[in-house]
């Protein structure tokens, strides 16, 4: 009787990891699943949540060597502990994201990913759980000396990026010269082919201390709020991940996180 007892406890807690962790799983397949449980495993596999981001975006997610890291790589991680999973990034260009979301490929996406209208159209949002500012990089010697100094410039841009979606619309697609990866647009500077790059502020300054001769406009370009896609619709998992955002926000953990990354100046 205790062995039918221990047997019938592990497929409650499968079922319910499952569904805690998995955003894709239609619920009525898991009432239908087969839960035949083989009897000679003694642990029970943990639940894999899939995070979509595009790892060229420090402080919030890189590389180093092998291993991903970065504010949100951390913030994830912490997030999958919450819901009792093991998180897998699955790295990609910024403007795949969304759409792999929207296919069930992933998750979530995550990756300093600026609240917008459009994109609310496509995905829901979490809560935020950062702040970014959008800045301009120029030349150490630029005239370009202020934000109302762009108009009429060639402007560097990551593709799919709010820096992307505001240049766009603020000085022309013709003026407008889109990119991979934020890398290659700060090559683009230094080389001559655009005048500016507008990206987030704390890439921008990763970007500048990595590179002689350039430097940061002091004015912002724009503030925004980041937060979590979640394929449009998906309620529970955007409840879930909330509770997790709000109770690691109250225990200070994503402070931290943010504070081990970012330092006051």
């Amino acid at each position: 009787m205790k062995k039918i007892i221990a047997l019938a406890l592990v497929v409650i807690f499968s079922l319910f990891a499952l569904v805690a962790c998995n955003g894709t799983e239609d619920v009525s397949d898991a009432e239908n699943a087969d839960t035949t449980v083989d009897t000679s495993a003694d642990v029970v596999e943990t639940p894999t949540l899939k995070m979509a981001t595009n790892a060229a975006f420090p402080p919030y997610e890189y590389k180093e060597g092998e291993a991903f890291v970065g504010i949100d790589v951390e913030i994830a991680t912490a997030i999958a502990a919450e819901l009792g999973c093991t998180l897998e990034i699955v790295d990609m260009e910024f403007d795949s994201i969304i759409t792999s979301v929207k296919q069930n490929e992933t998750d979530f996406g995550m990756a300093g990913m600026t609240v917008t209208d459009e994109r609310k159209e496509e995905v829901d949002f979490t809560l935020s759980y950062a702040t970014g500012v959008q800045s301009v990089i120029v030349g150490a010697n630029s005239e370009i000396a202020s934000i109302d100094d762009l108009a009429g410039k060639k402007i560097g841009v990551q593709l799919g990026t709010t820096g992307d979606i505001y240049a766009s619309g603020d000085y022309g697609e013709e003026n407008v010269t889109k990119y991979g990866k934020g890398a290659d647009a700060v090559i683009a500077l230094k080389g001559g082919d655009v005048d500016a790059v507008i990206i987030d502020n704390e890439p921008a300054k990763a970007f500048v201390a990595e590179n002689e001769g350039l430097k940061i406009l002091d004015t912002e370009y724009a503030v925004e709020d980041y937060a979590i896609a979640v394929n449009k619709g998906n309620t529970e998992l955007l409840n879930k991940i909330n509770t997790a955002l709000e109770k690691l926000t109250a225990d200070g953990t994503i402070d931290g996180i943010i504070a081990k990354y970012i330092k006051a100046e």
